[in-house]
């Protein structure tokens, strides 16, 4: 497994400034409604049920997660929420994917497009990004240490990594919720649980100048209204300050 990309390790250290924001809150709104077209009891739909428990784990207000599972669902009207897959590249050949939900597919695309286009990046054709990885559920766990490691591989983990004092797990991704539950069966804590687009290998920039373009890219899609989630393969050297 070639584990997380620079990325994944960046969207954490930003979640802190994206709470002020309240950026998080509306991108847990749309993972929320996307979920709930699957029925909004979340006993009854695992998908849901993940996306709600993540939304607590921020601090999403109650209110905000039932008006979500509504939007979703159709009981609040308007045009029905959709969930699209947007892929791109940007400076030397980084591979990046955007998941987003809103009910105007049109506006959305160009959004994505613009986000692209204005910051050095290009919009590709669908599968000719994503093919580049593989889809896994993640697991964050607050732990480390061998017999952390081996607890997490016996329930039922692919993977497991310890990256900065957590470990990083990877399951099949209808495995998720099982080995989610698993491991906390076990004792162990976790802090996050989704499905993601896992790289496959990485691309390592070592050039500064390259690097923050990337950054760019990936900061003005971060900025859009109707975003999910965001994946890439960048692994920036160490040594380069993105300041």
């Amino acid at each position: 497994m070639a584990g997380h990309s620079k990325w994944a390790k960046i969207k954490r250290a930003k979640g802190a400034n994206d709470a002020k924001r309240g950026a998080v809150f509306t991108r847990l709104g749309n993972a929320i409604a996307v979920a709930a077209k699957g029925g909004g009891d979340p006993n009854m739909n695992p998908s849901l049920a993940l996306a709600v428990e993540k939304a607590k784990a921020a601090n999403m207000p109650n209110s905000n997660i039932d008006k979500a599972i509504k939007r979703g669902t159709g009981e609040l009207g308007g045009d029905i929420i959709e969930e699209y897959m947007f892929e791109g590249y940007g400076p030397g050949g980084v591979g990046i994917i955007v998941e987003a939900a809103s009910d105007n597919r049109n506006r959305t695309t160009t959004e994505v497009k613009t986000a692209f286009n204005k910051n050095g990046g290009n919009m590709a054709e669908s599968g000719s990004v994503a093919f580049q990885f593989t889809r896994k559920g993640v697991i964050t766990v607050k732990a480390s240490g061998e017999d952390a490691l081996l607890t997490i591989l016996d329930a039922g983990a692919e993977d497991a990594v310890e990256e900065d004092g957590e470990i990083v797990v990877y399951t099949d991704m209808k495995q998720l919720g099982a080995v989610r539950d698993a491991i906390k069966e076990a004792g162990l804590e976790v802090a996050d649980a989704e499905l993601q687009y896992v790289p496959n290998d990485t691309i390592n920039v070592e050039d500064a100048v390259q690097a923050k373009k990337i950054m760019k890219i990936m900061d003005a899609v971060e900025e859009l209204e109707a975003l999910v989630n965001t994946f890439s393969n960048f692994d920036i050297d160490e040594s380069i300050n993105l300041e």
